[in-house]
């Protein structure tokens, strides 16, 4: 008994081919816009960019901070300063300064 073998259907290998071809659509379209595609790389070095922006200004703040404090280190305690500022926290002024006293009608709006 002789045997025949079948020739594959021309529709399987279209249908293979288009399948893949759909799938490789599919991973082309998300390189592009998917969460980390090519367009969202781009945002997120703005928002990096923006970052190191805000964090030398953070870091400015803090060395301010950090200045501050340090003008209240025992050892380099400025006394002007300290008499300035135990008079404004106290409430207690000494009778040769003059002080001004602004209207609240004036400054409130």
């Amino acid at each position: 008994m002789p045997t025949r073998v079948k020739r594959p259907s021309i529709l399987v290998k279209l249908g293979t081919t288009l399948g893949l071809v759909g799938f490789l659509g599919y991973l082309g379209y998300h390189v592009f816009t998917g969460a980390f595609g090519i367009e969202s790389q781009k945002d997120m070095l703005d928002d990096i960019a923006l970052l190191k922006a805000r964090q030398a200004a953070l870091q400015t703040e803090i060395n301010s901070y950090r200045h501050r404090i340090a003008l209240f280190d025992p050892q380099r305690l400025d006394p002007d300063m300290l008499t300035e500022r135990a008079g404004v926290m106290l409430g207690l002024v000494a009778p040769d300064r003059v002080i001004i006293v602004p209207d609240d009608e004036i400054t409130s709006f």
